[in-house]
C-alpha cells in the first residue's frame, strides 16, 4: 500500500477515479455507435468488469479492427444536497473485439485515458497513477454511512458546523454531509442564493474501514470542546 502524505487533507484526482471504478453500480458503455447502461452486479466494480492494461500491451481478443469505447461515470452525491453531481468520469480506449455487456469474463480494454470533471476543472489521469492509486476503502460504504448519519443522527450535523472555518453566516438555510472519504468529511451549507463546501479533515487518513467509526467520532468530540456564537448552530 502506498504510504499517505501528512499533507493531504482530501483525495487526488487518481484516487477519485480509481475510487469510483471501483465502487461505481453503473456505467455506460459508448462502443460501436451505441450506448448501454451496464448495471454491475459485483463488488470489484468496472475494475472488475473491465480490465485496463497499457498501449505498450496491444490489445487482446483476435485479429478482427480496433474498436474504441469510451466508459461514462457518474458521481452522485448520496445525500439530498443541491447540486448532487460530484464528478464525471470519462474512460477511454480500444477492445479487440464487439463488447458483450453479459461476459462471463472481464473485457480486455487498452487504456486511452481517463478525464475527471468536478467543480475544480478537468483533470486527466495517466494508467500509472490510477494503478498507483488505493482505491477508498470508506468509498463502498459512504451512502449508507451518509445516509445514515442524516437520517439517524441529523441532531450531529449542526454538531460539526462548530468546526468549519470561515464560520457559517446567520444566512445560513440548511447543511448536509456531501462526502465522506479516508481524509475526511465535507459539509455543504446552503444559503438563499448558492453554496459552499467545507473541508473537515480527520487526523490521519483512513486506512481500513474499522476506523472510520472512531475517526468521526474524533471530529464530534472536537465539536463539543468548540464554542461556536452562532445562534442558528447548536
Amino acid at each position: 500500500m502506498r504510504p499517505f502524505s501528512p499533507h493531504h487533507t482530501q483525495p487526488t484526482p487518481a484516487e477519485r477515479v480509481r475510487s469510483l471504478l471501483a465502487s461505481a453500480h453503473s456505467m455506460t458503455v459508448v462502443t460501436d455507435g451505441h450506448r448501454r447502461d451496464v448495471h454491475l452486479q459485483d463488488e470489484t466494480g468496472v475494475m472488475g468488469h473491465m480490465h485496463l492494461h497499457d498501449q505498450a500491451e496491444g490489445v487482446h481478443g483476435g485479429p478482427g479492427p480496433r474498436i474504441p469505447v469510451r466508459l461514462e461515470l457518474t458521481d452522485i452525491a448520496p445525500t439530498a444536497v443541491r447540486e448532487r453531481l460530484r464528478a464525471r468520469v470519462t474512460v477511454t480506449g480500444l477492445l479487440g473485439a464487439d463488447y458483450v455487456h453479459d461476459a462471463t469474463e472481464s473485457t480486455c480494454m487498452e487504456f486511452g485515458q481517463a478525464l475527471l470533471e468536478d467543480a475544480e476543472g478537468r483533470t486527466y489521469v495517466t494508467l500509472d497513477e490510477l494503478v498507483a492509486a488505493d482505491p477508498d476503502p470508506i468509498a463502498s460504504s459512504e451512502a449508507a454511512m451518509l445516509t445514515h448519519l442524516v437520517d439517524s443522527h441529523a441532531e450531529l450535523v449542526p454538531l460539526l458546523l462548530r468546526l468549519v472555518r470561515p464560520r457559517p453566516d446567520r444566512r445560513l438555510v440548511r447543511a448536509l454531509p456531501v462526502a465522506l472519504d479516508r481524509y475526511g468529511v465535507t459539509l455543504r451549507m446552503e444559503y438563499p442564493v448558492g453554496h459552499r463546501d467545507a473541508r473537515l479533515p480527520f487526523p490521519t487518513p483512513v486506512t481500513g474501514i474499522d476506523e472510520a467509526g472512531p475517526r468521526i467520532h474524533a471530529l464530534l468530540a472536537a465539536a463539543r470542546r468548540s464554542s461556536h456564537p452562532n445562534g442558528l448552530l447548536t
